[in-house]
């Protein structure tokens, strides 16, 4: 038996039952459209295999594969219930095959604005790399705009190459990440802090208070570069502050600045179970009340030897250099029982390099050259909350979760 397969607006062609069908639905969105449809096939016994379905500004694009059952007319049925509802309704004979499991990937492109052809670039390279794009969705208009492409079937190495050199002549942002169930799953983020989670490096604003602010300030910048050891200008750095009053460090503090949608990125962080950490060669005045402030799970950093209320010079314990902050990374996803896999690093100095390396994800974030060469993905903005649309958040799911947090406040105030 055959049945005449045709659009509600299109071409007619035969189609030979029994047959796996694809049927696509597109129109105006409107709640109910796929109920009804799913319960006029489930009248019909017709043997769904496959759905998707995406809305983009109020229009429905809705796709089904279906096998059509010996001795109903599907098409006749489906075709009147488009015409009923002024839904345009194509239909075509498919391969009855499941779709086998390819390797896919996910493509993260942000920048303050994305043009067609920025885009259009980013796919060519996919494309070039044997990448089919399987699906795409917007994360965000604000404070960037940001865009995901879920890729099948790429050669990695040649994508992560094209896509990379596009990123630097286009000045987007890019990240590609394998989509399987650690990126969904529960992490541990990993920050840094000066110049990182803050806008500040703390070392300078206790030299700033000493009235050593600018030697301080180039050895921070050589050691940052990478120009220098690290520990090796730590000390050299803290000598300076030698005699100096301790009310220097609260001094310092209040002159902390969360880099913008610091706050928001962490929240939104905790809301979504994930434990958030921090790791600094800063000290422990400052990290301790950032964990305050934000509600941190872990925060280390080293500790200024202070005597009868004076700075001696000197830092007491061992230096957590940039080893140190690896391993300390370790560490704190070994006591929450979360794999490396599942860890995100961010970053933006040389001594943060390897940390990022360590973990599953490292950020280079507004980063030195070293680090940011070296990093799994780079971001150039100047909103730490844009590195939660490189995790797979919606701009709209972190706004709900405000919302929703207000009503709660509102509720049991």
């Amino acid at each position: 038996m055959s049945y005449p397969g045709a659009t509600s607006r299109g071409t007619v062609k035969e189609v030979t039952s029994p047959e796996t069908i694809l049927i696509r639905v597109t129109g105006q969105d409107r709640p109910g459209i796929t109920t009804e449809l799913l319960g006029l096939l489930a009248r019909l016994e017709a043997d769904l295999q496959d759905i998707e379905q995406v809305v983009v500004r109020h229009q429905l694009t809705l796709g089904l594969a279906v096998a059509v059952p010996t001795g109903r007319d599907l098409v006749k049925e489906v075709l009147l219930f488009g015409w009923e509802r002024d839904l345009a309704i194509d239909f075509e004979v498919v391969d009855a095959t499941p779709t086998r499991h390819i390797a896919r990937q996910v493509v993260t492109v942000l920048a303050p604005e994305l043009s067609p052809t920025s885009l259009a670039r980013a796919s060519g390279a996919i494309a070039a790399s044997g990448g089919n794009i399987h699906r795409i969705h917007r994360l965000s208009r604000f404070p960037v705009w940001s865009y995901e492409f879920l890729v099948e079937g790429a050669d990695l190495e040649k994508l992560q190459a094209s896509i990379m050199d596009i990123a630097t002549q286009e000045e987007i942002d890019v990240a590609i990440q394998p989509h399987d169930l650690s990126r969904r799953s529960s992490r541990l983020v990993v920050l840094d802090v000066d110049s990182t989670l803050i806008r500040n490096e703390v070392i300078d604003l206790l030299g700033s208070e000493a009235g050593h602010q600018d030697e301080i300030a180039h050895l921070t910048e050589q050691a940052m570069r990478g120009e220098i050891d690290y520990v090796e200008a730590l000390k050299q750095r803290v000598a300076l502050l030698r005699g100096s009053s301790e009310e220097i460090i609260e001094r310092s503090i209040s002159r902390m600045i969360l880099t913008a949608g610091g706050r928001t990125f962490v929240r939104t962080l905790k809301r979504l179970g994930y434990k958030v950490a921090i790791i600094s060669g800063g000290f422990t005045p400052f990290t301790d009340h950032l964990a305050r402030e934000l509600d941190l799970d872990h925060a280390y950093s080293n500790k200024l030897q202070i005597v009868d209320g004076v700075l001696t010079g000197a830092i007491d314990g061992d230096i957590i250099d940039a080893d140190g902050k690896a391993k300390l990374l370790e560490d704190i996803a070994r006591q929450e029982g979360v794999p490396l896999e599942q860890t995100v690093a961010i970053g933006d100095g040389a001594n943060d390099l390897p940390m990022l390396k360590k973990a599953g994800l490292g950020i280079a974030f507004n980063a030195k050259p070293t680090l940011r060469e070296a990093a799994d993905t780079a971001i150039n903005v100047p909103y730490l909350d844009a590195i939660l649309f490189m995790l797979g958040v919606t701009r709209e799911e972190v706004e709900a979760a405000d919302a929703s947090d207000e009503k709660l406040y509102r509720f049991t105030a």
